[in-house]
């Protein structure tokens, strides 16, 4: 009989920085949640918060108030890591810039925003100062495919469970607000041919210079700037991955590409694609240009900002108005598909993301921990 892991003890009344440390200690990696699940959710049963409920799916943590204020604040953070890199456990060192700072995998992406999300709750969530009631959803699988995303099956077994009026992600973002998300799709590009050996190159048909014009296209794409809600989204479309070749005396038979789009909120996924599929001018996936096949291999739609909702205005005015737009996707999209207005708020250089010098600066966690609770504690 295999014994049990032993479920560290965490204390949820720690402030934000020691509870990025013990949260960085705790190993996550992707579908690897359980201990640390299990810990979040003995520490939230142990702190026993009066009117709270606690529920779970899986490794995702659903805690709720229920105090009946006027509006509802989702804080939402994932729980998992990428594979460590000799990077564990966490230690409180200077950075590179000789800043103090708390090291470790996980630091940045994303438990310091999770700690600061759990500090929030737990500091607010019976207090009078408290204005809107609260949800904090720590969710796993989000490194991973889709299809694990524990933020996901919550909101496909229980939307009611992420019913709000305004979603914070926690995902880092330099201690400013960046608001909605790109939406992101991958196409792949395949042009076939006839293999021949190159020294009779015109008994072929050469796979690559059939793919090459589609190529050309992509490179001459200019893309757009757009200005929503005073966030400008950068557009971009690029070959990402690109095979062909059997020998150095052969003539490809098969040439294949992966092309990315990361499009603007103001695109809709299905407009997004119908786009891309002009501009590559080799036909659709079910109508594809002789010697051509086209995949969709990935289309996750993009995420207004909605900073015109009154809930996210009141975070915008409690951060110094601090915001910009983000480049990348992130799970805010999910909430977006929920009709919630959501934005990206937490701790941390998004550049350190993945790396073995994953660290957070201590000042940038107090930071987005004293903006959090003053937007909690401030009438709209």
């Amino acid at each position: 009989m295999t014994a049990q892991k032993p479920v560290p003890r965490l204390d949820l009344t720690a402030g934000p920085v020691e509870l990025t440390a013990a949260l960085v200690d705790i190993p996550s990696t992707s579908h690897e949640e359980d201990t640390i699940a299990d810990a979040l959710e003995r520490a939230f049963t142990a702190v026993a918060l009066p009117g709270v409920t606690v529920d779970r799916h899986g490794n995702t943590l659903v805690v709720r108030t229920h105090r009946g204020l006027p509006t509802r604040v989702v804080l939402a953070g994932h729980i998992d890591t990428v594979p460590p890199a000799d990077n564990l456990p966490s230690r409180r060192a200077p950075d590179a810039t000789g800043a103090d700072s708390i090291h470790g995998l996980g630091s940045v992406d994303m438990k310091s925003g999770d700690a600061v999300y759990i500090h929030a709750f737990v500091t607010l969530a019976t207090s009078a100062d408290l204005v809107h009631d609260l949800t904090l959803v720590l969710y796993d699988g989000e490194e991973v495919a889709s299809r694990y995303n524990g933020l996901r099956m919550v909101s496909e077994a229980h939307p009611d469970w992420l019913a709000g009026d305004v979603a914070l992600l926690g995902e880092p973002s330099g201690a400013v607000i960046e608001a909605g998300c790109q939406g992101t799709l991958r196409v792949r590009v395949t042009a076939h041919g006839t293999r021949a050996h190159s020294a009779r190159s015109w008994l072929g048909d050469n796979a690559a210079h059939r793919l090459s014009p589609v190529i050309a296209r992509v490179a001459a794409y200019h893309p757009r700037d757009v200005d929503i809600d005073g966030c400008v989204y950068r557009e971009g479309l690029n070959v990402v991955h690109l095979e062909s070749g059997v020998a150095t005396n052969t003539v490809p038979d098969e040439a294949w590409m992966f092309v990315n789009f990361r499009f603007a909120p103001d695109r809709s996924a299905d407009a997004a694609l119908a786009h891309t599929l002009e501009v590559l001018g080799v036909g659709t996936p079910e109508d594809p240009a002789e010697g051509f096949t086209l995949e969709i291999d990935d289309l996750s739609p993009a995420a207004l900002p909605g900073l015109h909702q009154p809930a996210a205005a009141a975070l915008v005015a409690a951060t110094g108005g601090n915001v910009r737009a983000k480049y990348g996707w992130t799970d805010v999209s999910r909430f977006a598909a929920l009709g919630i207005p959501a934005v990206n708020f937490g701790p941390g250089d998004p550049g350190l993301c993945h790396t073995p010098q994953e660290n957070c600066p201590v000042e940038m966690i107090t930071t987005v921990s004293d903006q959090l609770l003053r937007y909690l504690t401030t009438p709209a």
